[in-house]
C-alpha cells in the first residue's frame, strides 16, 4: 500500500511539474541579447514555471499566437501587436521593457553616417553610396523597423540594386552575414552588444528617438484556443511586471552598458 501511494504521488507531481510549463514565441533580438538566459532560471525558481521559448521573427511568432500554438508572445513590433489584439487573438498588450535599435558598419563607414543629422539620413547616405547593406527580410519586429525608416527616407528597397541584401534571417545570422560582408545593417543594441563575431563593424549611428524599440507582451485568447495555458500566462505577466523582474532586466548589462529598461505598464 505504501508503494502504491509513493507511486501515485510521483505521479502527482510529475502531472503537476507537466502542467507548470508553457510556450511563448519571443524573437531572435531577445534571444540574442541573452536576456532570456537571466530571466527563464528566475522564473523558474520563483514560479516553479517552466517557460519553452519558440525563437523566431515578429511576424512569425504572431502567426504561431493566431494558431494556438503558443500561450504568450513577447514581440517588439506594436502597430502589428496592436492588430492582433484588435483581431481577437491576444487578450491585450502589455509594454514590458525597451531598448534601441542601432547602425552598425564598417568602421571606416564609407556612407559617413556618423554625420547624418538622423536616422533616415543615415539611410539615405547609403543608399546615396550604394554600399552593402544586410536586410533581416524576414518579417521581424526589426525588419518591419527597417522598412519602415526606408518608407521615411523617401526610399524604396524593393527597388534597390544587389547592394541590399535580404537574408531572410534573424539577427545573429544576419548580424554574422554583415560581418562577412563588411557591410551596414540596422541592429538592436542588445543583439549587437552580445554578438561575438563582430569583425571590423561597429556601432555608428544610434539616438534617434525614432530608434525606440519596444517590448511587449500578449497572452495568446483562450476564447479562440481553448488548450492555451491562460492561467500560467497571467502568472508569467504578474511575474514579468514585478519588482523582481525590473531589478533582473535593469540591472542586466555587456560591458558596463545597460541593454534594457524596465518599463511596465497597465494592460490595455
Amino acid at each position: 500500500m505504501k508503494k502504491v501511494l509513493i507511486a501515485a504521488a510521483l505521479l502527482w507531481a510529475t502531472a503537476v511539474h507537466a502542467q507548470d510549463s508553457m510556450r511563448m514565441a519571443v524573437t531572435t533580438s531577445f534571444h540574442n541579447s541573452g536576456l532570456a538566459d537571466v530571466l527563464l532560471p528566475e522564473i523558474q525558481a520563483d514560479l516553479g514555471l517552466e517557460v519553452q521559448l519558440l525563437i523566431v521573427g515578429t511576424g512569425q511568432a504572431l502567426r504561431l499566437g493566431e494558431a494556438g500554438d503558443v500561450d504568450a508572445i513577447l514581440v517588439h513590433s506594436r502597430a502589428a501587436e496592436e492588430a492582433f489584439v484588435a483581431a481577437g487573438y491576444g487578450t491585450h498588450r502589455r509594454e514590458i521593457m525597451y531598448n534601441d535599435f542601432v547602425f552598425v558598419g564598417p568602421s571606416d563607414d564609407p556612407a559617413q553616417i556618423t554625420e547624418a543629422a538622423d536616422a533616415t539620413g543615415s539611410l539615405q547616405r547609403i543608399a546615396a553610396a550604394a554600399v552593402p547593406f544586410v536586410s533581416r527580410g524576414d518579417d521581424s519586429g526589426t525588419h518591419k523597423k527597417e522598412l519602415s525608416l526606408w518608407q521615411d527616407a523617401g526610399l524604396d528597397a524593393a527597388g534597390f540594386a544587389d547592394w541590399y541584401r535580404a537574408v531572410g534571417a534573424g539577427m545573429g545570422a544576419a548580424l554574422n552575414t554583415a560581418s562577412g560582408m563588411n557591410a551596414y545593417i540596422l541592429s538592436d543594441r542588445a543583439s549587437w552588444l552580445n554578438f561575438g563575431n563582430k569583425g571590423d563593424l561597429a556601432l555608428l549611428y544610434a539616438g534617434d528617438p525614432v530608434l525606440f524599440n519596444q517590448y511587449a507582451y500578449l497572452p495568446v485568447n483562450p476564447d479562440l484556443h481553448g488548450h492555451v495555458k491562460s492561467g500560467l500566462a497571467v502568472r508569467l505577466e504578474k511575474w514579468l511586471t514585478s519588482q523582481r523582474a525590473a531589478e533582473l532586466i535593469n540591472s542586466y548589462t555587456i560591458e558596463g552598458e545597460t541593454l534594457f529598461v524596465f518599463n511596465a505598464q497597465t494592460a490595455y
